[in-house]
């Protein structure tokens, strides 16, 4: 299901344009967002076992179809695993069902969430809103293009600091704002 019109995808959207883009907190997003590789996938799940399922069919799609239609996925799953420590514990089944269909090397899920946060970081801590999506969502990657941009990219360690100093210029309230409709 695309769910183009579903809050979710439109929330999605708006964060990905407006921060992920508009911050520049990926400098990587913009290449495939404008040439429409960016696959946006509303999840009906509402069991960690049903997302498991639908996750492993987005693998398998992302994986048969040519990056120069779609380069990356994200998976959006408002109605499951909500909950942040449910959902970073999810992670480890989302690494095995790349395993299971034996993808390790060619696909990796990035992690966003609401709620996200850093291990050693506090709740509040601006720097997490690197993380954070409107809804839970797990991004799926092909690591060739991964690998590309960050070669690509003359020093992709400070993309991480330069995203702190954004977020943290912005502030949590104004990070808020930014995904305002």
């Amino acid at each position: 299901m695309s769910g183009d019109d579903h809050e979710a995808i439109a929330a999605t959207r708006r964060w990905l344009e407006r921060a992920v883009i508009g911050l520049n907190l990926c400098p990587f997003a913009k290449a495939v967002y404008v040439k429409q590789q960016v696959r946006f996938v509303l999840s009906e799940a509402t069991t960690p076992e049903a997302l498991r399922e639908e996750l492993a069919s987005e693998l398998a799609l992302l994986a048969a179809t040519d990056a120069e239609e779609t380069d990356t996925t994200l998976l959006v799953h408002p109605q499951v695993l909500g909950d942040f420590l449910d959902y970073n514990d999810f992670l480890d089944q989302a690494d095995s069902v790349i395993a299971f269909l034996g993808l390790e090397g060619h696909i990796q899920v990035a992690s966003f969430h609401p709620d996200y946060q850093f291990a050693g970081t506090a709740l509040d801590d601006v720097g997490n809103c690197s993380n954070r999506s409107p809804y839970p969502m797990l991004h799926l990657l092909r690591e060739a293009s991964v690998e590309r941009a960050v070669a690509a990219f003359p020093d992709p360690e400070v993309i991480v600091e330069r995203n702190i100093a954004t977020l943290e210029k912005l502030g949590i309230e104004g990070y808020r704002r930014l995904l305002e409709p």
